[in-house]
């Protein structure tokens, strides 16, 4: 009997973790009928023409879409980490500093005003991915060698970081005139929609590919579920740990590349400012164990555009940007308690009392 109940109690457990994605779904919703209630108007949709002349989509849904897709790709990026380490990376705000301040360097050379590229914008980008990659390295060194627990190993990267995003240019704020690279954090000459959308498609595609076509996926959930399992497996923990950050290295770049294109500029002090942040609460907000092992890089992405559903909601009714920060915080503290271990034991267990007792009623 004993064992039978422990069986029935893991497929209940097993059985809510396959619909975590119900999670960000309801939060979507709630939202989505808050808004529908107190103003109509937030899904208004509007042709107009933006500053380079092109025809384009605005709007508050629009915006969604736009930030949404920036977070939605730190997301995949953060799943990964939280699902082999059991940590999460909180460097990653001042690893886009580095990577947007490495494009911007390449394409302006020794001049911080150039009237002309200086160089292909996907050298640039190349390079920043590099930047990103060997940030995710050193991260990736520190988690899975030495041991050292994420959210303090990505700590030396969080305070350094921008002082050495404004290094690599000298201290200086570069501007690029080019307008062809204000496209991809802007729009498309002819395409309404914003190009961050369309990066972003490109990254889940990538990534869904690669999970399809490799062992990563099985590889991280092993390592994060029980790493002395998994190399007896003949899996390597260190190795598969040291990938998930370099991986997220090469989403940072990206993000990046969106950041500094939006301004064709770039604020050290502010630019990616709290995103880590909103990429933690994106894997949280899927349902995905902060603790690592299962994860759904699905709800992770949908959560990411919760996430910034949220913070276009607080914008629309005027709530300080200092304060956004502090509803947020709010939002985690409640899905950590309902991932905590104790409270998903708990909810199992009464799920099992309740079957049992609609069993004898019936």
């Amino acid at each position: 009997m004993q064992k039978t109940g422990i069986k029935t109690k893991r497929s209940i457990a097993d059985m809510l973790s396959g619909k975590q994605i119900l999670i960000p779904i309801a939060a979507l919703l709630l939202l989505a009928v808050f808004n529908l209630i107190v103003d109509p108007s937030f899904y208004k949709i509007s042709l107009d023409v933006n500053s380079a002349g092109n025809h384009v989509l605005s709007g508050y849904l629009i915006t969604i879409l736009d930030y949404g897709s920036e977070l939605a790709i730190l997301a995949i990026g953060m799943t990964l980490v939280t699902a082999a380490s059991g940590g999460q990376d909180i460097s990653v705000g001042a690893g886009i500093a580095i990577a947007g301040s490495v494009i911007l360097r390449v394409l302006c050379g020794t001049n911080s005003r150039p009237d002309q590229l200086q160089a292909p914008i996907i050298v640039a980008f190349l390079v920043a991915c590099v930047a990103g990659m060997l940030c995710g390295a050193f991260n990736g060194i520190l988690v899975s060698i030495f041991k050292i627990q994420p959210m303090v190993a990505t700590l030396i990267l969080y305070t350094a970081g921008r002082s050495i995003a404004a290094w690599i240019n000298n201290n200086e704020l570069p501007v690029i005139s080019d307008p062809s690279f204000g496209y991809f954090g802007g729009f498309i000459p002819g395409i309404p929609i914003p190009t961050p959308f369309f990066i972003a498609v490109a990254c889940m595609v990538v990534m869904a590919l690669i999970m399809k076509f490799t062992n990563l996926r099985l590889y991280t959930q092993a390592v994060g579920i029980n790493e002395k399992s998994a190399r007896l497996n003949g899996i390597n923990p260190t190795f598969i740990k040291f990938l998930s950050f370099v991986i997220l290295g090469v989403f940072v770049a990206v993000a990046g590349l969106i950041k500094v294109s939006r301004i064709s500029s770039i604020n050290y002090s502010v630019i990616a400012k709290d995103i880590e942040m909103d990429a933690i609460l994106a894997v949280a907000l899927g349902g995905n164990s902060l603790s690592g092992g299962k994860f759904n890089m699905a709800a992770s992405i949908l959560g990411a555009y919760v996430i910034q559903f949220l913070t276009t909601t607080l914008y629309k009714f005027n709530v300080k940007s200092d304060a956004i920060s502090a509803y947020k915080a709010v939002v985690v503290i409640i899905l950590v308690v309902i991932s905590a271990p104790v409270v998903r034991e708990k909810f199992a267990s009464f799920s099992q009392k309740m079957k049992v007792r609609t069993k004898e009623v019936g």
